[in-house]
């Protein structure tokens, strides 16, 4: 009897303390996330990169309220006028204010770049955690499909994939989205990897858990860190990937203001009218710019 009861007791302490622990652990994350929070204000190029990217992204949401002229409005008198007081970055070739055109160009790319971004972390997320926690047959069959698809040049098979099944910005989301998801299911399953050997994924298993609630409520949890390492990076390969389709005609269309297609349309006159695809191009620059600098503070502030 006496046996018993201390066996009961062992199998009490083995579901009872990881129980406690994870409590622990919700609440030291919780705290980390906090500080890591507060850190990263005070480091000069997260401050930076964060006030141009929310200036961007302000500008995406009241672009029609900011901008001072109608981007569209054509003025067949006034084209290729350089910048004045009354046109700041001049205008373009069908005499379209280019000021009002920039603040207006950001919109498509921040409605794709993040969904897109979202949608990719999602798949590689749930890609590197299958195979990186089952291992095996799984893991080998499904990471032979994801090199298969990395071995293609990613822009030309949007490029075709486009070209066949045409244009518009849910297609450009889910495309890039979907070739997104390899690259990063090979991130988070390295990650994985490690995860599982470690304690609190034997007690999981210990207490009888299932494996979807392990990948999801144990693992997920402690890997949180590089999935927004992650995400960071793709929002800016987003960017890049969303403009430069629209370069090729292939993202927005006439006549929209989407910096890509306006430094695409405007280079038949970057001689006589640099500025129609100097503004545009800075515009996209400093928005990338200003991502990276957020993805360089986040890393050194995870990896102190």
């Amino acid at each position: 009897m006496a046996q018993s009861t201390s066996e009961v007791g062992v199998m009490a302490e083995a579901i009872i303390d990881p129980l406690l622990a994870n409590v622990g652990q919700l609440q030291t994350r919780s705290e980390r996330f906090r500080s890591h929070w507060q850190q990263l204000f005070k480091k000069p190029s997260f401050v930076i990169g964060f006030v141009i990217v929310a200036f961007w992204v302000i500008d995406a949401i009241f672009a029609t309220t900011i901008a001072p002229q109608d981007p569209q409005s054509q003025h067949a008198f006034i084209t290729l006028q350089g910048p004045s007081g009354a046109h700041w970055f001049g205008t373009d070739w069908l005499g379209r204010d280019v000021f009002s055109r920039v603040l207006a160009g950001c919109t498509s790319i921040l409605k794709v770049a993040p969904l897109a971004t979202l949608l990719g972390i999602a798949g590689g997320t749930v890609v590197g955690l299958i195979t990186g926690y089952f291992g095996g047959k799984i893991d080998s069959i499904i990471m032979r499909v994801v090199d298969a698809f990395l071995a293609f040049p990613l822009i030309i098979i949007a490029v075709l994939v486009l070209s066949l099944i045409g244009t518009s910005e849910f297609t450009v989301v889910l495309l890039i989205g979907i070739i997104f998801t390899p690259v990063i299911s090979r991130t988070i399953r390295s990650v994985v990897l490690v995860e599982r050997e470690k304690e609190y994924v034997a007690s999981a298993k210990l207490r009888g858990e299932r494996s979807l609630y392990i990948m999801f409520a144990e693992i997920l949890p402690n890997i949180t860190s590089t999935i927004i390492v992650e995400a960071t990076i793709r929002v800016g390969y987003a960017i890049f990937t969303a403009a430069t389709l629209s370069f090729l005609t292939l993202g927005a269309q006439p006549p929209s203001p989407d910096w890509g297609l306006t430094i695409t349309q405007g280079r038949l006159y970057i001689q006589m009218a640099p500025w129609v695809v100097l503004f545009p191009a800075l515009a996209l620059a400093t928005l990338v710019v200003g991502i990276n600098l957020i993805v360089e503070a986040i890393q050194k502030e995870l990896n102190a």
